[in-house]
């Protein structure tokens, strides 16, 4: 008999705990955050780590497509069915902020002990922010900068530790490399009409001095001539104008292209694709001394202005921020921030490369901002492939392009 009291006293123990349990988690706070991010990327399993520390506060996770995150995301916040949390693709991020769909972050930044403005790369931060405020915080970040192959440098008599520096060089450089009968052109980039064409034209127009609303300024008309001589010389493959980022790159790793531009997320397939030596370097300027640039990609956390749980999730994005120290070891992203250095991972071509794209997110530059950069960006697209296929000078195309977008932005 006492050892069945013993054992009743013990159950009715374990369930009380049981249900006290069950009542902390009726109560906890839920959240809801979209990303884009996939079972091996960061958002899913940020939130699981956060979710396991049972502080009161549950985030439930839906991952988006591409295609569909500004349209879903407007959608959801104009009908108040917007989740607490998004990450939204840099770009983006003023199109939101200036509608105050946003939260403006700023106070609660300021007072953070995590979250510090200072430590992030400038680029990153700007993309961040709107009218002098904050209203999100860098989740990741990347750029692009010069791949080249050693192996072909060598054999056209070129030093391969001295990559070409100004603009002059690379075309001079892509000119020595180019091979016709072996069906090897001088270098390799995006010129599609897309985002991802701006994405690689930009940094050149803004080395010119330009910004997208000086786009047909003498450096940016500059830039783009550069880009027509490339291909009209066939230094560079016809179907630039057509490709991806990550198609023409797949043309330098099968040894068809002797240059890249692209970025950090192809030295994992660099490294097994490409059966020669190769190296990085910064992107070219426009002439010895000038300013450099360079495009800079990935998502920022932000929070609806409509969510009825702000501090908590601020306690998130803080959570996610106190992890970015391990974003590029777990998930091969490179951190927002300049105070953390990627950690050696042990091979000394892939930490050579990291280390190039690291100096290039010194002087990467957002897209933008403004709230209306998706019409802006076709403008400058539009402007590209009118140029480079011969149907426009490149001042008229960009001419054409600053009206279009001067009608846009104001």
């Amino acid at each position: 008999m006492g050892i069945r009291r013993t054992m009743i006293s013990v159950a009715l123990a374990l369930a009380s705990v049981s249900l006290a349990g069950m009542s902390a988690r009726a109560e906890d706070v839920k959240l809801v955050l979209w990303s884009l991010d996939r079972d091996i990327q960061p958002a899913p399993n940020l939130i699981k780590e956060f979710n396991a520390q049972n502080n009161g506060i549950q985030i439930e996770y839906r991952q988006l497509q591409f295609d569909d995150v500004v349209s879903e995301a407007m959608r959801a916040y104009s009908t108040g069915k917007a989740p607490d949390i998004i990450a939204i693709d840099n770009p983006n991020h003023a199109m939101f902020a200036s509608r105050k769909a946003f939260l403006d972050l700023t106070d609660m930044i300021q007072q953070s002990k995590v979250i510090k403005p200072e430590n992030y790369f400038p680029g990153p931060l700007k993309s961040a922010t709107w009218d002098n405020k904050y209203y999100g915080v860098p989740k990741a970040t990347n750029t692009i900068a010069l791949y080249y192959n050693k192996d072909l440098f060598k054999a056209a008599g070129l030093d391969p530790e001295k990559p070409p520096q100004t603009w002059t060089d690379l075309v001079a450089t892509a000119k020595k490399l180019t091979n016709p009968s072996k069906n090897i052109y001088g270098i390799t980039f995006s010129a599609k009409a897309n985002e991802e064409g701006t994405f690689q034209f930009l940094p050149w127009a803004q080395m010119g001095g330009a910004t997208y609303k000086s786009i047909n300024s003498e450096g940016a008309v500059n830039a783009l001539t550069v880009w027509k001589q490339m291909l009209d010389e066939k230094l560079a493959s016809p179907d630039t104008l057509t490709r991806s980022q990550w198609d023409s790159t797949a043309t330098f790793n099968a040894g068809n292209a002797a240059m890249a531009i692209s970025g950090p997320w192809e030295i994992d397939r660099m490294l097994s694709d490409a059966k020669f030596q190769w190296g990085t370097a910064l992107l070219p300027v426009p002439g010895e001394g000038a300013q450099r640039s360079s495009a800079m990609g990935d998502f920022n956390w932000a929070i609806f202005s409509s969510t009825k749980h702000p501090k908590e999730a601020f306690k998130a994005l803080e959570f996610f921020a106190s992890k970015d120290a391990t974003m590029y070891k777990n998930f091969g992203q490179l951190p927002a921030r300049s105070d953390l250095p990627v950690p050696p991972t042990g091979n000394a071509l892939k930490d050579s490369a990291l280390a190039t794209f690291v100096e290039q997110l010194k002087y990467a530059q957002p897209r933008g901002p403004s709230p209306e950069w998706p019409k802006i960006s076709k403008a400058i697209q539009d402007a590209i492939q009118a140029a480079l296929t011969g149907q426009m000078a490149p001042k008229a195309a960009l001419d054409q392009a600053a009206a279009k977008i001067k009608s846009i932005d104001g």
